[in-house]
């Protein structure tokens, strides 16, 4: 007769209980808290008044369409320049070593200390302005005029990303069977027919997950925006993330802060499954 062992349970017991406590509570709590609302210093169920709240909140808008230009402008721009970069380092013969590590620096950059170097270079005295001027151009507002502070955003996000995408579509790149370019190249495929019809197909599953990555940490932006801009000039780079911060930790509105947590947590569910969607069930 085969006896019971409940070893492996007592083994798993101690993460079960850190799911439970960290997880599991904060995720069902911040859930039930989205449909209460402060009164008087205490939470008190009122429905689904914090999501019609959302719905005439202009600040939330104005957050879901910086966080949206974000999204569309950086993301592609980001992850095409990775796959250049990784496409060159796949074939590149020598200081192959050497250009990994210095792309993939500032991945492992801490990201206040990179975006308070950015603020410093791009103020407006700053290194940058100062190369401009050098060249006979005007400085540039990038931290104090709408659409340049974007544009320095988005600059500081590339610049700290894109290496990081590029290992990762390195290591796809270095798996992909050289039969597939010798085929395609006595078909009289040139190097840049081969990028297009072998190595770009290939990498169709990788280049989706570095999409839903970047998706999910777009939504989420806070650090670059809260420490180069603070969501100015007149919330001109206010993201979701940072409106989020601000509702509940500056306000102390935590009902609504946890109505726009799941805003969030739904945004990413739908466009993760449009993005599976539009690359195939596969």
């Amino acid at each position: 007769m085969r006896t019971k062992t409940y070893a492996p349970y007592l083994f798993l017991t101690p993460a079960i209980i850190l799911f439970a406590v960290f997880m599991a509570y904060p995720i069902i709590y911040s859930f039930l808290l989205s449909f209460q609302t402060s009164e008087g210093g205490e939470m008190t169920f009122t429905g689904i008044d914090n999501y019609r709240r959302l719905l005439s909140d202009e600040i939330f808008w104005t957050a879901l369409k910086n966080t949206f230009v974000f999204l569309i402008i950086q993301v592609p721009l980001m992850l095409s320049l990775s796959i250049m970069l990784a496409s060159w380092l796949n074939s590149a013969k020598r200081f192959k070593g050497l250009f990994r590590v210095s792309f993939f620096m500032p991945a492992v950059t801490s990201l206040v200390a990179y975006s308070i170097i950015f603020s410093i270079m791009l103020m407006g005295d700053g290194i940058i302005n100062q190369m401009l001027q050098a060249l006979g151009l005007h400085a540039v507002p990038w931290l104090s005029h709408p659409v340049w502070a974007k544009a320095a955003l988005i600059l500081a996000m590339t610049w700290r990303w894109s290496g990081y995408n590029m290992v990762i579509y390195l290591a796809a790149m270095q798996n992909i069977s050289e039969s597939l370019y010798e085929a395609a190249s006595l078909d009289g495929a040139g190097k840049i027919r081969q990028f297009f019809s072998v190595t770009i197909p290939q990498l169709k599953p990788v280049i989706l997950f570095t999409v839903i990555l970047s998706t999910i940490g777009t939504l989420q932006l806070f650090d670059e925006p809260y420490t180069l801009t603070k969501g100015g000039p007149s919330d001109a780079t206010l993201t979701i993330g940072m409106y989020l911060y601000q509702t509940g930790f500056r306000y102390y509105d935590f009902g609504y802060a946890s109505t726009l947590a799941y805003v969030i947590v739904v945004l990413i569910a739908i466009l993760s499954f449009v993005q599976f969607k539009l690359t195939g069930d596969e």
